[in-house]
């Protein structure tokens, strides 16, 4: 048996197999959460000729899912640091397979946005979990690349998905068919999720619940790890930790600071995420091609994340994050010079998926930098939550602004200013490694 904490156990040992099948898991599931999020976008076209729906009221169809992720990120980021990842996951994957369904089967707007609400819920603690998890199951060395993977798979569901709608329109399917292989598609994730996927040992550590001991040795035996015969002394109270420490002095700034940096950026990246589908079929091409370019969208975006993680311990997570942010701000207002050509337009929105999600990725490594353990997910989660009411704002507000004559190029300007505040917000951030 090991002399060591067990978080340092999985800090300085070597990345087993089995914990690579674990951030695989974590990857897939985000996957599954970007197409649960793209559905909406890739089925707007055919919900707005089928219901004969206005732009503003498209905006907040959009939106629905996105207000649902706001609350389940808090709230359930929450959950998942109280109750445990594993249970939290499991009961975000039910709820999301129920809203789906539901959202395939509505006769009307009502019933769309109260499914769209349930699957944003669950989206939302998912999102929160797996962050944590992600960070929680790799060891020191190999942690930036494992959270760039689990973030990157987001686009990666986005590229999947969108191959799949393609295929459903090119074979005569309708909006409904995309939300119904949604559900399909998460549902196959709950068995996945039970078998694979063990309650995250820094989390047992934590709480040091009936059993917690035997759990803990469970996971570093399944791990190839030494297990410990006891647990060591906390380094304060566990009595003494609360989810509001993330308001105390010491992280007050920094919580602002990440939050408000999340929520101005994701105001721009949404914007591009949830319109595009719809701005390409105005300007007069099919739908199947407009589900081609959102594709292309999350190729860049996968891409961009790559790059990001490999470059991150040779540039330095909030310089090059700032940097990404300002070419990301460009990249949009780039698309918002529209184009004749599919091709032109695919090339830009390539670029601007590139850049904007590699700004994700290096947001979702900084709130696992800066938040210790016992607040990683609620932390994640409360940043997430709130930057998803930007995120809920972004196709709102561009819908009213369209609605109101607005070009595009001047939506474009307008939404490409929340990247900037993003960048200038992280000027006066401090990075601390947290415990």
């Amino acid at each position: 048996m090991s002399q060591k904490h067990p978080r340092a156990i999985i800090d300085d040992g070597l990345m087993s197999i089995f914990q690579w099948f674990a951030i695989l898991v974590t990857v897939g599931l985000n996957a599954m959460d970007g197409f649960d999020v793209l559905s909406i976008s890739f089925a707007a076209p055919g919900i707005a000729a089928q219901w004969g729906v206005d732009k503003a009221t498209l905006g907040w169809v959009l939106s629905s899912e996105l207000l649902g992720m706001a609350l389940g990120s808090i709230v359930l980021g929450g959950v998942a640091d109280k109750f445990g990842r594993r249970p939290t996951l499991l009961g975000c994957l039910f709820g999301m397979t129920a809203g789906m369904w539901g959202a395939a089967h509505a006769v009307g707007v009502l019933g769309l946005l109260a499914w769209r609400l349930m699957t944003g819920l669950g989206i939302g603690g998912v999102l929160a979990t797996i962050n944590a998890l992600a960070a929680e199951f790799s060891n020191r060395r190999w942690r930036s690349l494992a959270m760039s993977l689990m973030v990157i798979g987001y686009p990666i569901g986005g590229v999947c998905g969108g191959l799949v709608v393609q295929h459903l329109f090119g074979s005569g399917g309708s909006w409904r068919d995309v939300f119904v292989f949604g559900a399909i598609s998460t549902a196959v994730f709950i068995p996945l999720t039970w078998f694979l996927l063990p309650e995250s040992v820094a989390y047992l550590d934590r709480t040091r619940g009936p059993g917690a001991l035997a759990k803990i040795n469970a996971t570093l035996r399944r791990f190839g790890h030494p297990t410990v015969s006891c647990f060591f002394e906390a380094n304060e109270p566990v009595s003494r930790h609360s989810v509001l420490d993330i308001f105390r002095p010491g992280l007050l700034l920094t919580t602002l600071l990440v939050t408000l940096a999340y929520f101005a950026h994701i105001i721009s990246f949404y914007f591009v995420l949830k319109w595009v589908p719809k701005i390409i079929v105005d300007m007069g091409f099919a739908a199947k091609s407009a589900a081609g370019v959102l594709t292309w969208l999350n190729v860049g975006g996968a891409t961009g994340g790559a790059i990001f993680g490999l470059l991150t311990p040779r540039v330095g997570l909030r310089r090059l994050l700032i940097i990404t942010l300002l070419f990301a701000s460009t990249m949009i207002m780039v698309f918002g010079h529209g184009s004749a050509s599919i091709a032109t337009l695919t090339v830009m929105v390539t670029i601007a998926g590139l850049f904007n999600n590699a700004a994700i990725v290096g947001l979702y490594m900084l709130f696992a930098t800066v938040f210790p353990t016992h607040l990683r997910a609620f932390g994640t989660g409360f940043a997430i939550g709130l930057g998803r009411g930007g995120a809920a704002l972004a196709p709102v507000i561009a819908g009213y602004l369209f609605q109101a004559g607005s070009t595009l190029q001047t939506v474009a300007v307008v939404m490409a200013m929340g990247s900037i505040i993003s960048a200038i917000s992280l000027l006066f951030l401090t990075v601390r490694h947290a415990d």
